[in-house]
Parts: structure tokens; C-alpha cells; sequence
């Protein structure tokens, strides 16, 4: 099944691959999509979209979209922290497809409606390959994590990956020899070892 996702990333020359499978409408979970599709949850990154108050009051309502792994657990403190919006929390179900153009558990930051800021978990440079939602249930996309912040760079918005899970996850920041990822605003994605993102 092609969709905007996959087009999205096609018309950039991004290689991927579509991985359908069977959509169970009472677990939509991420972890449930990793186990249909034989990947990690680690490796399967779930797409939110979220919404605050800038702290500039420059408008009612920010929004960002947050992705971090299958099997972690999105904390709104570190995301408020770099992204500039206070009181953070899950955007209304109700708003979701009205504000991406997608439904639940078929999100992604490809094609959808409004490019929002994109806020990474880092731990996504740790995999050889990930898995996002193409944009429909039943569908996901497996591509290089180097071709995905390409892919997401190329939306023309602020990306960044950081330390986005609660504690108990791994985190990159807390082992130096390891290399971060960042990223701001039409800049280039950056390696290096030490520092906040």
C-alpha cells in the first residue's frame, strides 16, 4: 500500500521499505506493531503529537511531534525543556487527524497536513535500521536513521534528537563516548561527544 509517507520519501530518492501487517484495532500499540513485524520495540518509534504554551506567548497553542521508541515512555519535562512550550501533554485524539491528516496509531512527520518541529529520541543513531508508521494502520516504513532525520530535515522545520524517555531508558547523555545528534532550524545534523542537546 502506497501512502503520503512513502511518497514523501520517494520524492527525495530515500530508500525504504513498506512492512504491512495485520491491524488489531483493540492494541495499537507500538510494541504490538514490533512483534507483527518481527522488529525490537526499541527499533519501532512511535510518532505524538503534543501541544503547549510557547513561552513567548507568541500563540494560544504550540504544537511539536515527539518520537521516540516503541517501548518507552515520552517524558513531557525533557520535551518542554527543549522545545520552548510550557504544560506539554498529548494533543486531544480529537485533534489529530483534523491537525496531521492521519489517525491514530498511522501518524508520522511525513506528509502530514503541517510540518510541526520534530523533537527525536537519540537513542535512534544506536540502530542499523528503524521502523515508523507510513501513515496509515497497517503500514510501516524501515529505513536507515541517518535517511530519517534526511527525510525529516528536508520538512524545512526545527529537528532535534535528545534524551526524550523517562528515566529507566537508556540515555546517550549519560555515556560520553558515545556520539549525540543535534540538530536546529536548517542546520546540518552534527556528531559530537559531549555537550547538551
Amino acid at each position: 500500500m502506497k501512502t503520503n509517507g512513502a511518497r514523501f520519501l520517494e520524492s527525495l530518492g530515500i530508500p525504504f521499505q513498506l512492512q504491512e501487517y495485520e491491524v488489531d484495532p483493540n492494541d495499537l500499540s507500538a510494541i504490538a506493531v514490533a512483534n507483527k513485524i518481527g522488529m525490537p520495540p526499541e527499533q519501532v518509534f512511535k510518532t505524538l503529537l503534543c501541544a503547549g504554551i510557547p513561552t513567548d506567548r507568541s500563540s494560544a497553542v504550540g504544537r511539536i511531534f515527539a518520537v521516540v521508541p516503541g517501548n518507552a515512555e515520552l517524558d513531557f519535562k525533557k520535551l518542554s525543556r527543549a522545545s520552548d512550550l510550557r504544560k506539554l501533554e498529548m494533543a486531544p485524539l480529537k485533534d489529530v487527524q483534523p491537525l496531521t491528516g492521519y489517525i491514530r496509531g498511522g501518524v508520522t512527520i511525513f506528509g502530514a497536513k503541517k510540518a510541526y518541529p520534530v523533537f527525536v529520541d537519540e537513542t535512534v543513531i544506536l540502530f542499523d535500521k528503524i521502523s515508523v508508521s507510513a501513515g496509515a494502520r497497517g503500514v510501516q516504513i524501515i529505513l536507515t536513521p541517518a535517511d530519517y532525520l534526511r527525510a525529516a530535515e528536508a520538512l524545512n522545520i526545527p529537528v532535534q534528537a535528545i534524551d526524550l524517555t523517562k528515566s529507566g531508558a537508556p540515555s546517550l547523555t549519560t555515556d560520553s563516548s558515545l556520539p549525540r545528534v543535534e540538530d536546529h532550524a536548517g542546520s546540518h545534523h552534527q556528531a559530537h561527544r559531549s555537550g547538551k542537546a
